[in-house]
């Protein structure tokens, strides 16, 4: 930690990451030294930060560049941060009004509140794989936070569906959401109940 008498009472992300090098006698590591979890558990060299105020202002200057990698990023440094799936995790989601009045609040895991709507659409990506959905809302520019799966049940039970498109959406500030299609299963569902 710097002294008082510096004018810094406290260490950058980047003076961090140089020390812990230092003592570790490997300069040359290529490794970024934050890491995010898929969990949203953040690291620093392997072990995970456990103070969640020390987290939660890391993420104020957690930056996208547009080649999609993930920086902390202050007016004078820039520390590279390994991202598993998202950097945040929507922990809760709160319905307030119906239908085209409905808006949906989401809370991340690092208590920043968001409404979905224009400037934090909520997005669903299917694996080609396996077909499971891995739902998104956007926090911040660049910036996205998982929808955990209990959360993603909740916008499931609130959507509504369009059946002449096969999908179910959700609303909010009067924006309409896909959370995915269901024609083709009803489909298969039906052939397989003729036979």
């Amino acid at each position: 930690m710097k002294s008082i008498s510096s004018g810094r009472p406290y260490d950058t992300p980047k003076e961090i990451a140089n020390t812990a090098r230092e003592q570790e006698g490997n300069s040359s590591n290529t490794e970024p030294d934050f890491r995010i979890a898929r969990d949203g558990t953040w690291f620093y060299h392997g072990s995970p930060i456990l103070r969640k105020s020390l987290v939660k202002l890391y993420s104020t200057v957690l930056k996208c560049g547009s080649d999609g990698r993930f920086w902390l990023e202050t007016p004078v440094e820039r520390v590279e941060v390994s991202v598993e799936d998202a950097p945040f995790i929507a922990v809760s989601a709160t319905q307030v009004g119906g239908g085209e009045n409905q808006i949906i609040y989401f809370q991340t895991n690092l208590d920043e509140v968001v409404e979905a709507g224009p400037e934090h659409p909520i997005h669903v990506a299917v694996n080609p794989d396996t077909g499971q959905p891995a739902p998104y809302v956007i926090i911040r520019p660049g910036l996205e936070a998982l929808i955990a799966r209990s959360v993603f049940y909740d916008l499931v039970l609130w959507a509504e569906e369009d059946t002449e498109a096969g999908e179910l959406f959700l609303q909010s500030k009067r924006i309409r959401f896909s959370l995915g299609c269901f024609l083709e299963e009803k489909n298969q569902h039906d052939a397989n109940a003729s036979n």
